[in-house]
Parts: structure tokens; C-alpha cells; sequence
């Protein structure tokens, strides 16, 4: 009995060490794609009230949550049933990313900077649904994030067994939400965190010095999130584009493979963009002949 428990217990042992060191290779393959969904939903969550920092991020990550424990299964069935799907699955999700990155450079290109008025206007009358809007954003940005993260890390595992397959790509899918949100966090209460340490020195001192650092630190990386989530965006979608249809994969072979990637998600993007203008140009019309 006891020797049957034992070996039970060395199964299990054996188990774990094949998906620990399963889950570093996964990690490792996904270290990219968790930089461009860092970059990408620290600037979603972002530019809210300091109260609500918090609870948004929270909305976010339980969200994040959510599109893991759909993904997982998901991706381990079509695995398993359906394989072929999955590429098609990436590529629509492809074209989702590039629409929200070359919208926010044709916003930022074209559209005109509101002035204080304005902008106090918006907020008094949109702040609530804004800021659930932009949470629906974000979930589901991350949710065509994480399924990219999943297949990368299910791809890795591929030869393995499906016990192994299953609790790797679960660990992965865990670690990336923990990490990047708890990355997110730090990131958005910076300034608070600057304020208590100026506080507490009395404005004198090292520790004030670097308090008020971090305060002027704040919009700088703020902004750059910005950017850098953007180019991450049309990154990933032309990287789903470029490694997934064969015909994008072999053209324009000499130019170095960031610049092709970025260049297909940015044209995709701006098809798609203007596809949804489009549309959204014809619905009114048809409605108002109705």
C-alpha cells in the first residue's frame, strides 16, 4: 500500500518537473507577444481618475481571467479536433489588433485635438460609459492577445502528452495574467507612490528627490505606452499575417521582417478602417430610407 503511494507520489513528481520545464520553453517562446500585451493594455489602462485605477485594472484582469479559462479549453479541443481552425481563428484576430492600431493613428493624424471645455464636457457626461467602454476595449484586446499566447505555448508542447499539454499551457496562460497586470499595476500607481515617499520625507532628501521623479515620470511612460502599444498592435497582427498565410510569409523577402510585419498590420489595419467607415456611412442611410 505504502510503496503504491509512493509511487504515485513520484508520477506526480515526474509530472511536474516535465511541465516546469515545459513551461520555461513556453515562456520563453511567448517572452514577445507577453511585451506587446504588456505595452498594449498598460496604455488601455491607463488615463483614468486615480480612484479609479484600480478597480478598472481589477475589471481588466478579472477579465483577462475569463478569456484564459475560455481560451484554454478551447485551443486544447481544436488541437485535438479541429487544427486547421485555429490559423483561421489567429488571422481574424489579426485583423482585429491591426484595426485598433491603425485607428489610433489615423485618430491621432486626422482628428482634432479637443480643447479643456470640451474635454471637461466629455468626462461630465461620458465618464461612466467611457470607462467601461474602454474596459470592453481592453478584454478584448487581451482576449485576442492571450489567443495567441495560448497557441504559441500549446505549439510547444505539441510532442508531449496531454496531461503535460494541458496543465503547461494553463501555468503559461496563469503566469501571463499575474505578470502583466501585476506589471500594469506598478505602472499606474507610480505617481501615488511617489507622492506618499515626497510626503513622508517632508519634501527633503533623496527619497523626495526620487518621490518627484516618479511623478514627472508618470506621463512620460504614459505616452510612450502609448506608442508602443500601438506599434506592439500592428506587430503582432502583421507577425499572425505573415507567419500563418503562406503568400505574405515569401513576399518582399529581402526587407527585414519587423518592417514587413508592421507594414501588413498597418495596411490591414487601414483596409479594415475604412471598411467599418464604410459601413458605419451605409447603416444610418438605409435606416433613415426605412
Amino acid at each position: 500500500m505504502a510503496s503504491g503511494i509512493f509511487a504515485v507520489l513520484d508520477d506526480i513528481a515526474a509530472l511536474m518537473d516535465d511541465v516546469a520545464v515545459a513551461s520555461k520553453i513556453a515562456t520563453k517562446k511567448t517572452a514577445g507577444i507577453l511585451g506587446d500585451d504588456l505595452a498594449v493594455n498598460a496604455e488601455k489602462a491607463t488615463g483614468f481618475l486615480a480612484s479609479r485605477e484600480i478597480p478598472v485594472l481589477w475589471a481588466i484582469t478579472k477579465g483577462s481571467f475569463l478569456n484564459k479559462l475560455i481560451i484554454v479549453p478551447i485551443a486544447l479541443l481544436l488541437n485535438s479536433f479541429l487544427p486547421v481552425a485555429i490559423q483561421y481563428i489567429l488571422i481574424l484576430g489579426g485583423f482585429y489588433l491591426a484595426y485598433e492600431g491603425a485607428e489610433k493613428i489615423i485618430h491621432y493624424l486626422f482628428h482634432r485635438p479637443k480643447k479643456g471645455e470640451e474635454v471637461i464636457k466629455e468626462q461630465e457626461e461620458t465618464g461612466e460609459v467611457a470607462e467601461n467602454a474602454k474596459i470592453k476595449s481592453a478584454i478584448t484586446t487581451d482576449f485576442i492577445l492571450s489567443v495567441e499566447i495560448v497557441i504559441i505555448a500549446l505549439g510547444t508542447v505539441l510532442t508531449e502528452g496531454l496531461y503535460i499539454q494541458i496543465l503547461t499551457v494553463s501555468v503559461v496562460a496563469l503566469v501571463a495574467t499575474i505578470g502583466v497586470y501585476g506589471i500594469v499595476a506598478i505602472i499606474v500607481r507610480m505617481d501615488d507612490a511617489g507622492h506618499s515617499m515626497v510626503k513622508r520625507a517632508n519634501g527633503k532628501g533623496i527619497i523626495a528627490w526620487i518621490g518627484n521623479g516618479l511623478v514627472k515620470l508618470l506621463p512620460i511612460v504614459i505616452k510612450s505606452l502609448a506608442v508602443i502599444g500601438t506599434i506592439a498592435l500592428l506587430l503582432v497582427s502583421g507577425g499572425i499575417f505573415v507567419h500563418n498565410i503562406d503568400f505574405f510569409h515569401h513576399l518582399f523577402p529581402s526587407i527585414p521582417a519587423v518592417i514587413k510585419e508592421f507594414g501588413f498590420g498597418l495596411v490591414a489595419g487601414a483596409l479594415v478602417v475604412g471598411l467599418a467607415t464604410l459601413i458605419k456611412a451605409i447603416i444610418p442611410k438605409s435606416k433613415s430610407t426605412n
